[in-house]
C-alpha cells in the first residue's frame, strides 16, 4: 500500500512516475492513494502500474465518487480507505473530526460500491500497543467486503490477534517494517503457526 497522505491537503495529485517506478520492482499487488478527485485520477494511478485505488477524504465530501470510479474502473479495483477517531469518521489526514460514525460509513461505502475497507484507528496508529480490536471487528461484522486493519501493530502477537478476534482480511503495518523491528518472512511463519494464511511471495 502506497498511501500519500497529504495529498489532499495539499491539494495535489499523488506522484503518477513514483507509481510506476514501484510497480516495476515489487511482485505484489500495489493498491495506491491520495489526492484522487476523479475518475480520471484513478484510471491514470491504475494505468501507472497501480492493481487498486484508494480514496478516502475525498470520498466523505463527495460520496458519488465511490459509485463512480467503482462503476468506472471495477469495485474489485476501489479501496475505500476509513480513518477513525473514537468511532467517528476523520478526514485530511486524520485532522478533521466528522459526525459520521465509522461502521455507518462503512456500509454506506459498501453500498455505494467499494470493494474493499482500509480501516485506520488514528486512537491506536503509531502507538504500537496494538489494532483496535473492538472496532475492527464492529466493521468487518457490518458489511460482506473485505476489511483490512491498520494502526496500532507493534507485535508478531498484534498481527495473530487482529486476525483471530475480528474476521479481517488483511492487517497493514507500516514502522514495524520499515524500521525492521518486524521480519515480514519470520511474521508469516509466526502467523501459519497459529493457523493463519497469507499471501505466498515477499
Amino acid at each position: 500500500v502506497l498511501l500519500d497522505i497529504t495529498a489532499t491537503v495539499e491539494k495535489r495529485k499523488t506522484f503518477i512516475d513514483l507509481v510506476g517506478d514501484v510497480s516495476k520492482v515489487i511482485s505484489v499487488a500495489l493498491t495506491v492513494g491520495g489526492g484522487i478527485a476523479s475518475v480520471e485520477d484513478a484510471k491514470a494511478l491504475l494505468q501507472a502500474g497501480a492493481a487498486k485505488v484508494s480514496i478516502n477524504s475525498m470520498a466523505v465530501r463527495d460520496p458519488s465518487l465511490i459509485a463512480a470510479i467503482a462503476n468506472a474502473v471495477g469495485s474489485e479495483r476501489l479501496v475505500v480507505a476509513i480513518d477513525a477517531k473514537e468511532g467517528r469518521v476523520a478526514v485530511q489526514g486524520g485532522r478533521v473530526v466528522t459526525d459520521r460514525k465509522v461502521v455507518d460509513w462503512a456500509k454506506e461505502v459498501e453500498r455505494l460500491g467499494a470493494g474493499e475497507i482500509l480501516l485506520t484507528s488514528m486512537d491506536h496508529d503509531g502507538v504500537k500497543e496494538g489494532y483496535d480490536i473492538a472496532l475492527t471487528k464492529a466493521v468487518a461484522a457490518a458489511v460482506s467486503i473485505p476489511v483490512i486493519a491498520s494502526g496500532g501493530a507493534g507485535t508478531m502477537e498484534h498481527f495473530a490477534r487482529v486476525f483471530e478476534e475480528t474476521g479481517v482480511s488483511g492487517a497493514l503495518g507500516a514502522s514495524v517494517f520499515h524500521f525492521g523491528t518486524i521480519d515480514i518472512p519470520k511474521l508469516k511463519i509466526f502467523l501459519a503457526q497459529r493457523g493463519i494464511t497469507t499471501s505466498t511471495g515477499f
